[in-house]
């Protein structure tokens, strides 16, 4: 089943004040996986995911994180892990069994601390995150977040800031698919993102908090790191795995910090295997 030939349905789930917006492939009676992006990302980053696990016999959901994409944005502002913890509560509430999760970035903290609430899960997959990061590279990330205050006059320049912050990664030379990462204002192009939930005046990320989360895990996981990531360094990784005894560990080489989409086939071989033992 190739990507561009996978039926895709766009479904929407109200949690609280804000709804969610995600695209559903695979059959409607296979183990279910919820994808959860990073920050700044959209669901659109797991499309090959999305079509690898369809193949496979999953019913992938692949999300927009609250204040991202196509889903609403929080009238309070609120993007704390709680409340995207309520949002993941409120698609699994509308699943026929517990479903796995796999989460970057941002959206493995959403998991992690989803999981830690002794929810029903089948698995957890987090990806090139745990509670210990190097302030380095996360700085790096908020960095590029708040480098356009005033969006992009072309396509083609938001491409530019791409380029330059993903040196290592070959500048397409079709741009148009970066549109579904933008908003287009008053002829201006816009991150497709609020940005309140970047700002600087934001709560400290809660590290003995993440740790304490991890602590409490019992369900099968799977942590995957991007040999190449500036985020979660080797040192991470020992602190997270010492946490959770049980977990399984993937180091995918020729990859950074966006795992999936720096190295994609690599990637899904290591998370379906994972998910196809547990399932």
């Amino acid at each position: 089943m190739s990507e561009l030939a996978m039926p895709i349905e766009v479904l929407r789930f109200q949690s609280g004040d804000v709804e969610i917006t995600a695209d559903v492939a695979g059959p409607a009676d296979g183990a279910p996986v919820i994808l959860l992006h990073g920050g700044g990302q959209t669901r659109g980053a797991w499309g090959g995911a999305l079509a690898e696990g369809a193949r496979r016999g999953f019913r992938m959901i692949s999300a927009d994180l609250r204040g991202h994409g196509e889903s609403g944005w929080s009238p309070g502002a609120d993007y704390g892990m709680a409340a995207h913890a309520g949002d993941i509560r409120a698609i699994a509430a509308a699943l026929p069994r517990a479903p796995f999760l796999v989460g970057a970035s941002l959206g493995g903290m959403a998991s992690l601390c989803y999981a830690a609430l002794q929810h029903p899960l089948a698995g957890l997959v987090m990806v090139d995150i745990a509670p210990t990061v190097n302030t380095a590279g996360t700085d790096r990330i908020l960095a590029f977040m708040h480098s356009a205050p005033e969006g992009f006059a072309s396509v083609e320049e938001a491409a530019d800031a791409v380029a330059a912050y993903l040196p290592h990664r070959k500048r397409p030379k079709d741009t148009s698919g970066l549109l579904r990462n933008l908003r287009l204002r008053d002829g201006r192009y816009f991150w497709h993102w609020d940005p309140r939930m970047f700002r600087e005046d934001r709560p400290a990320r809660d590290v003995e908090g993440l740790r304490d989360a991890a602590r409490r895990l019992t369900t099968p996981t799977l942590l995957v790191r991007g040999r190449l990531s500036d985020v979660l360094s080797q040192e991470g990784v020992d602190d997270f795995l010492q946490l959770v005894p049980h977990a399984e560990y993937a180091d995918i080489a020729g990859a950074d910090h966006m795992v999936a989409g720096d190295r994609n086939d690599a990637f899904n071989a290591a998370v379906f295997a994972f998910l196809e033992r547990h399932r």
